[in-house]
């Protein structure tokens, strides 16, 4: 790859894990009024406005999980936590698209050609990428690429991407193609009309006999560029919606506790925080939810220390997405509770709680969370298969 590097819109990450780490939340207090100011706006408009996804552009937060060689920040997982928290509390959506894009832009900045990666970064503005991450469509191969087409579901902020990620299963479904294609040559299918989550932009997107650059096609799986995090396999997600259902669940708690004196009933009325049951529900949802949070941490740390030098086994990438199960099932069981004693001013539409309700069970919809990932892990624990594949 050529040494020739354009001046992009983002400083430099530092070089220890706990600056990379401030520049990033620090950025985010910059850009905090501008996310809080558009929140609704996102929310009714079923997808980010441009000002917030310029705002987190610059702040960096799309190149938090790309390689460093590249000018991405490559932070530490447990980290990673820390930022999408911080954007959890002014706008699940766009926290939700940030970390999407976050995510899929490291991936593949990752494994791309370095021709490809050269072409990317030639831009003025540090790439952004969107996209599923599950296989559909068709890829024909042809002289110098791939002629692709298909719809794939879930692109989460699609509309305001620069390129698209397309997952192509090859014609005898041994393999994996996955393309990375301008937002131009994409359709996008105004279909996003969801529970939660309302602002992500989470459209389906289409592509009809388009062609694809050879080298930008990922035709096998491997590490080009980047460290540690590139080899912890599907547990490069997983931290990050581990913590988004946690943060929601965090915030309904704040939510609740700040109104829990509020006179309820009739007649005089009562607060609802001298009801012993209410008095239990709030102790045991904060401890479930710190006990949650600890648990990843532990096996991020755990996880990142075993991709020092190879591919995180099997197991323990297995075990870190079960622990993101683990997490959102603690906080929609939390949130749960809670919004039970919360009154009738729960339900109203400019009540926090209830949006959180409805992204908690939008988020659990996601592939990565499915429970499917406990069964996964206890095969490998009792010794009955030596896999655990996504499904």
């Amino acid at each position: 790859m050529s040494q020739a590097k354009p001046v992009h819109s983002i400083a430099p990450p530092p070089n220890s894990r706990a600056d990379v780490r401030a520049q990033l939340l620090a950025g985010i207090e910059r850009i905090a009024d501008v996310i809080s100011e558009h929140k609704s706006a996102a929310e009714a408009q079923r997808t980010l406005a441009p000002e917030v996804v310029t705002a987190m552009r610059g702040a960096g937060l799309f190149a938090m999980k790309s390689p460093r060689e590249i000018g991405g920040a490559e932070i530490h997982p447990v980290d990673q936590m820390a930022v999408v928290e911080a954007v959890v509390k002014l706008d699940s959506a766009a926290a939700w698209t940030m970390f999407i894009g976050a995510t899929v832009t490291g991936r593949a900045l990752s494994a791309l050609s370095d021709q490809a990666v050269d072409e990317l970064m030639a831009a003025p503005d540090f790439p952004i990428m969107a996209g599923s991450l599950k296989p559909s469509g068709s890829a024909t191969k042809v002289d110098d690429g791939f002629r692709i087409s298909g719809q794939w579901a879930w692109g989460s902020g699609v509309q305001h991407a620069d390129h698209v990620i397309v997952p192509v299963l090859r014609p005898d479904e041994k393999g994996l193609i996955t393309a990375v294609v301008p937002r131009s040559q994409v359709r996008i299918i105004d279909n996003w009309h969801a529970l939660g989550i309302k602002g992500s932009g989470s459209c389906d997107y289409a592509l009809v006999d388009v062609f694809v650059p050879e080298h930008f096609a990922i035709t096998t799986p491997g590490q080009r560029r980047g460290g540690a995090i590139f080899r912890m396999g599907y547990g490069f997600a997983a931290n990050e919606h581990a913590i988004f259902a946690l943060a929601l669940a965090q915030l309904a708690l704040d939510s609740f506790i700040s109104s829990a004196q509020k006179k309820r009933g009739y007649g005089k009325g009562a607060s609802i925080a001298d009801r012993e049951i209410v008095q239990r529900a709030v102790a045991e949802s904060e401890l479930r939810l710190r006990g949650a949070k600890l648990l990843m941490t532990d096996v991020l740390e755990r996880l990142f220390d075993a991709s020092a030098d190879q591919e995180a086994p099997v197991a323990l990438q297995a075990e870190a997405r079960a622990a993101s199960v683990l997490c959102t099932d603690e906080a929609i069981a939390s949130t749960n509770a809670l919004f039970r004693y919360a009154g009738g001013g729960a339900v109203m539409l400019d009540d926090p709680m209830q949006r959180i309700l409805r992204d908690l069970y939008t988020a659990q919809s996601h592939l990565m969370v499915s429970d499917a990932a406990y069964e996964a892990l206890g095969k490998l624990r009792l010794g009955l298969t030596d896999n655990a594949p996504l499904r």
